[in-house]
């Protein structure tokens, strides 16, 4: 018998064969997440700056000598045009459109200073130690990066032109080139950088486009005193009204222009006879890219991530849920669809709260424009009580000089945090509406909100029906008119009924006051971003800062540019161009009195003048106290602002009278010489 030996040749396993996870596991595999690594572009950000800046300088001295101001800081002192004071803040007559591109420009580069790795242009991978201090740097030198294209387009010379030409293209121009080469970057978002850096494109594109135009155009000289605009707003207040418009206004609105009326108070008309302050169209301009900021961060920080978390949805979700003892279904891959659905339900949510939001931001913008113009109109007739709950001297003050630099960083910040609120608050209503109402009504299950109301509803039909009762009977019994007036009828009934419905009115009061406090938080978040409305009571508005920032503003803007003071100081300074022609004008104007023969005519220009001269007053009592009879008959302290003190009102009457008394003693002597 042959004994055959049997070989066993060693099993070797080959790590890399993988034909058989191919044959029996072939499952598609999902791609890579996508890696944003940082980008430089090909234009250097270092080397652009420190080009930009050599060339600003250059720049700033050339203009420092074509304007041939020998001291520098002398325009500074007394506001004139200069490299220290390219903006006259206070001027109603300039261009805006150049300051509100310059401003929203720095505003829009602070937004991108916040999160970006390296703060300032000239450090790459700054430490973390360091990063904050190199963020309080960047604050202060991204103003003066922008500061001679301010400098271009308010300093009047067609040099400034050119070189506002040159510098205008070469930020737009670089800009540009970096976002093509690098459009992707891995802070928060992919695009966030470049859908960031759209304000600055367009306030670049804006002033390329308008240094050319004005240099075309050359310098304007009819700007502040110079302008016909404060004489058409003394011409507008002296014109006559027709009788016509008048008595359109007395008659009562029919429904449709009611409702009408209402979309029409949010929209804000220019008006011809009214240019808004330089200062507050820089603010809504600056709101309005905050506005566009915010939105933009709210977005990316919020819903890339709920799309990567919709896509890591898997069938362990179902396990997960189950460990909370929540069970969909017992079909795992109906879990994973019902859970993708309200994540996408989450996302559509906070997206529609989002723009609501937005749509709340842009209409109180709006708003605040229509009441700055109202506010401004008040204080200009001396109407002080529309604003303020006490007598005010509108005068210039050191707090109110400090809110008047700052009004426009205010207002980005408080929109800004208003903004954030508002999203968050509007997201938690619609998921209440979404989760707690719709889906429930569309499925047919989970009613809780409909089961509460639904064991409650005996209690509610009581109330509706005991607040009707009450309704009804106050006014078909216990309301009596007779003659025209009204009364009390039936009070022994009233009475009786007030007694028995006691405990239900605790009840009514109750809900009451939960709709009072839902009401009184949405108003308050609805306007929590317009600093012209105070969110607390009139008597507490002083403890509300940021409405108390715009009061002291408003002391310092309407005391500063007057159109009717500013009319007058044109005449004067024309006065005196003139060597006096135009004051003996003025004073035969006013006083009605000329050297030759006196006539009907020249009698009936002389009370004409004197109307208009009393019209002026009246509707500018802030002017009253500069009238020489009446400096000589009213103290300080019985006037206020031209408006006479409310405790000195019994004595106004009589002061006045003397005080026409002693214009008329002063005209017949006038004559009799």
């Amino acid at each position: 018998m042959n004994n055959s030996k049997v070989k066993f040749e060693p099993f070797e396993y080959s790590y890399y064969d993988y034909s058989d996870w191919y044959s029996n596991n072939a499952e598609p595999t999902k791609p890579p997440k996508e890696v944003i690594l940082p980008c430089d572009p090909t234009a250097d950000d270092q080397l652009f700056n420190i080009c930009i800046l050599s060339i600003s300088l250059v720049i700033m001295l050339i203009l420092a000598v074509l304007t041939r101001k020998n001291k520098l800081c002398q325009g500074f002192t007394r506001g004139a045009s200069s490299i220290f004071s390219p903006a006259n803040f206070l001027d109603q007559t300039q261009k805006k459109g150049l300051v509100m591109a310059v401003f929203g420009l720095v505003f829009s580069k602070l937004t991108m200073l916040v999160i970006a790795p390296d703060p300032l242009p000239f450090s790459k991978e700054t430490p973390a130690e360091i990063k904050e201090y190199m963020k309080i740097i960047a604050i202060f030198y991204y103003p003066v990066l922008y500061y001679p294209l301010l400098v271009c387009c308010t300093l009047q010379h067609k040099a400034g032109y050119v070189f506002g030409t040159l510098l205008s293209f070469s930020h737009f121009g670089v800009l540009l080139w970096q976002k093509f080469d690098c459009p992707k970057t891995p802070e928060i978002y992919k695009f966030y950088a470049l859908l960031a850096s759209l304000p600055q494109l367009a306030c670049l594109a804006y002033l390329c486009v308008q240094f050319p135009l004005l240099f075309v155009k050359g310098p304007k000289t009819d700007e502040d005193l110079d302008s016909s605009y404060y004489n058409e707003y003394v011409k507008s207040l002296l014109k006559k009204r027709s009788s016509t418009a008048s008595s359109s206004t007395t008659d009562k609105p029919t429904l449709a222009e009611r409702i009408l009326e209402v979309p029409k108070s949010y929209i804000y008309i220019p008006e011809k006879v009214f240019r808004y302050p330089l200062k507050l169209a820089v603010s809504a301009f600056v709101a309005l890219v905050a506005i566009y900021h915010t939105a933009l961060l709210l977005v990316v920080l919020v819903v890339p991530t709920l799309h990567i978390v919709r896509a890591g949805i898997d069938e362990n979700i179902a396990f997960l849920l189950l460990g909370f003892g929540i069970v969909l279904s017992d079909d795992r891959m109906e879990v994973v669809e019902i859970v993708t659905f309200y994540t996408w339900l989450l996302e559509v949510c906070y997206l529609c709260a989002m723009t609501l939001s937005c749509v709340v931001s842009l209409v109180m913008l709006m708003k605040s424009m229509i009441l700055h113009r109202s506010n401004l109109r008040g204080l200009y007739k001396g109407d002080i009580y529309n604003i303020y709950n006490t007598q005010k001297t509108i005068r210039p003050s050191k707090s109110g000089v400090v809110c008047w630099m700052g009004l426009t960083g205010y207002q980005a910040a408080i929109i800004c945090l208003a903004m954030a609120i508002q999203t968050v608050v509007f997201f938690i209503c619609f998921l209440f509406l979404v989760f707690l109402i719709i889906i429930p009504v569309f499925h047919g299950r989970n009613i809780v909100v409909f089961d509460i109301l639904g064991k409650a509803w005996p209690g509610w039909v009581m109330l509706i029906l005991v607040t009707l009762l009450q309704h009804v009977t106050a006014k078909f019994a216990f309301i009596k008119q007779e003659a025209g007036t009204r009364d009390l009828n039936n009070r022994e009934s009233l009475f009786l009924l007030t007694y028995l419905l006691f405990l239900i009115n605790i009840v009514v009061g109750l809900i009451v006051a939960i709709w009072r406090m839902v009401i009184t938080a949405l108003f308050n978040i609805v306007h929590l971003g317009r600093i012209d409305i105070s969110l607390l009571h009139r008597t507490a508005e002083s403890f509300d800062p940021a409405y108390s920032y715009y009061t002291h503003f408003l002391k310092v803007e309407v005391s500063q540019s007057h159109p009717v003071m500013k009319a007058f100081c044109g005449l004067l300074l024309d006065m005196m161009v003139e060597g006096g022609r135009v004051g003996q004008k003025i004073r035969d104007a006013e006083e009605g009195i000329q050297e030759n023969r006196q006539s009907k005519a020249t009698s009936s220009r002389r009370i004409r003048s004197r109307w208009q001269l009393l019209y002026t007053l009246v509707n500018n009592p802030s002017l009253l106290g500069s009238r020489k009879h009446f400096q000589t008959l009213q103290t300080s302290e019985s006037v206020l602002n031209g408006t006479p003190n409310r405790s000195s009102k019994k004595g106004s009457k009589k002061e006045a009278a003397e005080a026409v008394q002693s214009t008329e003693i002063q005209t017949n002597q006038d004559k009799t010489d």
